[in-house]
């Protein structure tokens, strides 16, 4: 053994130092497989293979079998070459020690060191080879922002001394190692080819980062798909079929540019290769079983997108363009290039039926990302593709946004959670090696702007955009992949820009030098049309009659647009109800139903949500008091507020009702108050969900923690809510204030969906409210920006009806409330899915209430032939001597509890009134109106917790003053301005009060 161990460092010898690494690349070190070497870190001398090597040689010697056969074949044909004659013995094992500890190396350590060479070699190309590959159309930018190339990939000459080789070895053939398929059906090849084959597939149009993939099985069939020889081929149908696509692509954006040449459209010139990509991802994911594809992307070539891609009638895109167009045809007036569409058609490839929705974005870039995959999520789940072989999503991004937008991160953190997984997202990222104005190596500090998707080992392939078929092959695998192995993938579309940000801005302002670069540019219609007219795959007759083919149908849609009248909105909807909002054809009653439901109903959800349900089921000693009280209220014939929503979703699912929970540690609560998953304190991860065991014909629960993000999740569940109006949605945030970086789904999605996406959404946000420490910015849910948001009018007086407060909610963009008692809360909740329509809920719900003594509702207010009150008025002694109150107080929420205790501990019962509004917008006009003509000679009160500038005053005040005639005014008082100051609050006249003043 000694002698084994002394032969190695000749048999490896020097050159099993030179591996992998660079100062400039650090190599994600991989789990070791049999048939790859792990790669050295940065800066080491190959001490990883060198062990690697020593293992395999080792146990090769003990058992040849026990190692992968070609090693075996190596080593074999290594010791036959290296055995001097018949008076020695082959067998490695007893080379003699002089030799081994000689100076000079044996044939068989030259042997092994130029093959650990050139596996050394095929493994740098793998690795780094897309830092050199020739991406950029322009070739005037780097794509990785670094000019400097690896010293081991400059030239072959470079190439051949970094690893110790001679120009005499390029003749020579080499094993080639499994972690290759560059030969084929060859298990050797001569160096020469070796590193033509790797240029090929590494070097050229292609750039490929996959190496830091921990999964072996996954590297090799990247490596597959792009070594084997042959792989990139066409027949000249496809080619063909893709000249015809690159033709629509080109000529739909000429088309706009001549006829409406100074309206900005966002054209995609440059990057008109991105539409035979889109159309070959969704052919290929057709052809593996795709049904449904959902779109999300910015306004960069959504034209295009919807033209060719979706299919939209070409006609519904030219009336958009229309300079007589109303604000009221087109939603809120968004911009064109801004809408969303659904469409089902026949895929001419493969003649499947395909549905295509291309969600509508705002100008914030990559806010619709979290949207596409709640919606996916959502259409997989109703139909039951757990797997996602039947719905898919695809994401385009810009180069910028990709990697300055942080919810690309929180979208791409939620990839494989399963709660929210979408089992794979194509990405495609048109790469314009610009944003808006800013150079690239102004906007990040990372090499490529892809670079985000490696923390969930999503491979990455870079592709430069002027090689069509390059192009093509890539998204063809990336649709495969994604297929494959239900993980995301990205496609980076290196190309240009031929025009400024929009049509009417000048670049050579800022880019002068790239401008002249794409001035000088051919177009990649031009290009491709060259090429397969010399090659005889098309004639130039045959390329000019597809051109002349589409322009025809251009100026016929044009026509079109401008004959008749088009209903321009109902064709934008990217998520369409069918049957939702009609019966038997006809529009559905403006009115509510009772929300309340039979006790028997009640009582069974409440001895459900007090028990375990699975046998054998171990729970915490804590948690078995919560059961034991839960028990004790459903005898009771009582309910707090977290057995009041346990009712109110229970008698949701036992209606077919999906319900889904989620949210920062919902599944517990943050204040320890819901407990809707139970763990088994004995066996790891063993749960249970009692709510998915109400019924056994019951619709499904779901209640997820959520990874540590807003603006991702609620942009996921905003997308969830939309797939269906027959679920109920709730997002959650661990504390109000953590809406607040959420704040661009709030703006863009919630507040203004119907306006200006023509879209309801039934989603509901429930926001922990309430001044109880935590310091005041984390105990307010901040509801002034809410309500400052809400489009009803403050000054303008309504006219009741008797549907008055359906049709307020039918003409309100969200619905605000802040409950006081647990039956209120129950009741809204269901009332947002009794509604013959849907609307966003913000909901305030409390901390201290979850467990207050006097926060509990009776059964009572909860059975069939109740409802949810808008207002709840003073039922006390107050109420029957109305003409004695002094002082009329209205509040919200939990303000409530406190006013009744000061109010008793005074004992004012009859002289001060407490009325509260659990409905705050639409702010309820009949019903205070009622109340305040209740008590004509009290002095009329706003009271809250937040200051005057902050939570309700502002909103209610001058409606207030619009309801009464501007007759009475309405007072400001802050809560913690009255305990143990008699002189303060209930003992002042309201002229000392803050007045809210005409």
């Amino acid at each position: 053994m000694m002698s084994r161990l002394r032969l190695l460092p000749s048999l490896l010898g020097a050159q099993a130092a030179r591996l992998l690494a660079t100062p400039r690349v650090q190599v994600s070190s991989c789990r070791r497989r049999s048939s790859e070497p792990p790669a050295a870190s940065p800066g080491s001398r190959g001490g990883g293979v060198s062990s690697y090597m020593e293992e395999m040689y080792f146990a090769w010697l003990e058992d040849p079998q026990s190692v992968h056969k070609s090693w075996d074949s190596f080593f074999r044909r290594a010791s036959e070459e290296a055995s001097p004659g018949p008076t020695q013995s082959s067998s490695p094992s007893v080379v003699p020690e002089s030799r081994a500890l000689g100076s000079g190396r044996t044939k068989t350590s030259k042997l092994v060191e130029d093959h650990l060479a050139v596996q050394s070699l095929i493994r740098a190309y793998q690795i780094r080879g897309h830092h050199v590959a020739q991406l950029d159309p322009l070739g005037i930018l780097d794509a990785d922002l670094d000019s400097f190339v690896p010293s081991d990939l400059i030239t072959t000459i470079d190439k051949l001394a970094f690893y110790d080789l001679r120009e005499s070895d390029l003749d020579k053939e080499f094993q080639l190692p499994t972690t290759t398929f560059i030969g084929g059906s060859e298990s050797t090849l001569s160096l020469r080819e070796i590193i033509r084959r790797l240029e090929s597939t590494y070097c050229q149009h292609v750039g490929l980062e996959f190496m830091f993939i921990n999964d072996a099985e996954q590297c090799q069939w990247i490596r597959q798909k792009f070594e084997t020889p042959g792989v990139m081929r066409f027949s000249s149908e496809e080619k063909r079929t893709l000249l015809a696509r690159l033709v629509r692509s080109m000529r739909f954006e000429d088309f706009l540019a001549r006829k409406w040449s100074s309206e900005k459209r966002f054209g995609l010139e440059g990057c008109e290769v991105m539409i035979p990509a889109l159309k070959t991802i969704i052919d290929k994911s057709s052809e593996m079983g795709i049904e449904n594809v959902i779109l999300g992307m910015p306004h960069r070539g959504r034209l295009n997108v919807l033209a060719n891609v979706i299919r939209k009638d070409l006609e519904q895109i030219f009336c958009q363009f229309d300079p007589k167009l109303e604000a009221a045809d087109e939603g809120s007036g968004d911009v064109k290039y801004h809408l969303g569409m659904y469409h089902e058609r026949i895929n001419r490839v493969t003649n499947r039926n395909i549905a295509l929705s291309l969600v509508a974005n705002p100008s914030h870039l990559e806010a619709v990302d979290p949207v596409v995959q709640g919606k996916t999520k959502a259409e997989q789940f109703y139909r039951g593709d757990a797997q996602g072989r039947k719905v898919m999503s695809i994401l385009v991004h810009g180069d910028a946004a990709f990697a300055g937008q942080g919810v690309v991160y929180e979208t791409f953190h939620l990839s494989d959670l399963p709660s929210y997984t979408t089992n794979g997202t194509v990405h495609v990222v048109v790469n314009n090696q610009i944003g808006f104005t800013t150079d690239p190596r102004m906007a990040r500090s990372s090499p490529y702007p892809t670079d985000v998707a490696r923390v969930v080992n999503a491979p990455i392939f870079h592709v430069n955009a002027d090689d069509p078929e390059a192009v093509i092959y890539v998204c063809s695998v990336a649709a495969e992949w994604r297929n494959t192995f239900n993980k995301d993938v990205v496609v980076d579309l290196v190309c240009y820009r031929r025009r400024g940000h929009n049509e009417m801005d000048e670049p050579m302002f800022t880019q002068p030098l790239m401008y002249k670069q794409i001035h000088r540019q051919v177009p990649v219609l031009k290009k491709y049309a060259d090429k397969l007219i010399a090659e005889g795959t098309v004639t130039l007759q045959e390329f000019e009659e597809e051109i002349a083919k589409y322009d025809r149908i251009c100026e016929e849609a044009y026509g079109r647009s401008k004959d008749k009248k088009i209903l321009h909105i109902k064709h934008w909807l990217d998520s369409p109800w069918p049957g939702f909002f009609n019966v038997d054809g006809e529009p559905k009653s403006m009115t509510c139903p009772a929300t309340g439901v039979p006790e028997d109903v009640l009582t069974h959800i409440g001895g459900v949500a007090s028990s375990v349900p699975l046998e054998d089921f171990t729970i915490h000693t804590g948690l078995s008091r919560i059961l034991r009280g839960r028990a004790d209220m459903t005898r009771k014939r009582t309910a707090d507020w977290a057995l009041a929503e346990y009712m109110a979703f229970g008698s949701l699912l036992k209606e077919g009702i999906h319900v889904r929970l989620s949210g920062q540690d919902v599944e517990r609560g943050t204040f320890s108050h819901r407990h809707h998953v139970l763990h088994d304190q004995e066996v790891d991860r063993r749960t249970c969900v009692p709510m998915n065991h109400l019924w056994p014909d019951q619709a499904p629960y779901t209640v997820c923690n959520s990874s540590l993000s807003e603006y991702g999740v609620l942009g996921f569940e905003l997308g969830y809510a939309m797939a269906s109006p027959n679920a109920l949605v709730l997002w959650e945030a661990q504390f109000g204030d953590f809406h607040n970086t959420a704040q661009c789904i709030i703006d863009q999605f919630v507040s203004t969906g119907q306006a200006k996406w023509v879209r309801h959404n039934g989603i509901v946000l429930l926001l922990p409210h309430g001044m109880e420490g935590m310091g005041p910015e984390h105990s307010s849910a901040r509801p002034e920006r809410f309500l400052q948001m809400s489009n009803d009018d403050s000054d303008a007086y309504p006219v009741f009806s008797k549907d008055f407060e359906v049709s307020q909610l039918y003409d309100c963009n969200w619905i605000v409330a802040n409950c006081s008692t647990p039956a209120s809360y129950f009741h809204v909740l269901r009332r947002q899915i009794l509604l013959p329509f849907r609307k966003p809920l913000i909901i305030f719900t409390p901390k201290s209430l979850l467990r207050h003594p006097d926060a509990k509702s009776s059964f009572d207010q909860m059975v069939s032939g109740t409802s949810f009150q808008r207002v709840i008025p003073e039922d006390g002694a107050a109420a029957r001597a109305p003409g004695q109150v002094r002082r009329l107080i209205f509040c919200t929420g939990k303000v409530y509890y406190d006013l009744v205790k000061e109010r008793s501990g005074r004992g004012l019962e009859e002289q001060v009134a407490i009325t509260r509004l659990e409905q705050i917008s639409p702010f309820p006009f009949d019903l205070i109106k009622q109340e305040a003509e209740r008590y004509p000679g009290a002095e009329l009160v706003w009271c809250q917790e937040e200051h005057k500038n902050m939570g309700y005053y502002d909103y209610i005040s001058p409606r207030f003053m619009t309801i009464l005639g501007r007759t009475r005014p309405i007072c400001y008082f802050r809560i913690w301005d009255w305990p143990g100051h008699a002189s303060h609050g209930w003992d002042r006249k309201c002229s000392g009060l803050q007045q809210a003043r005409v």
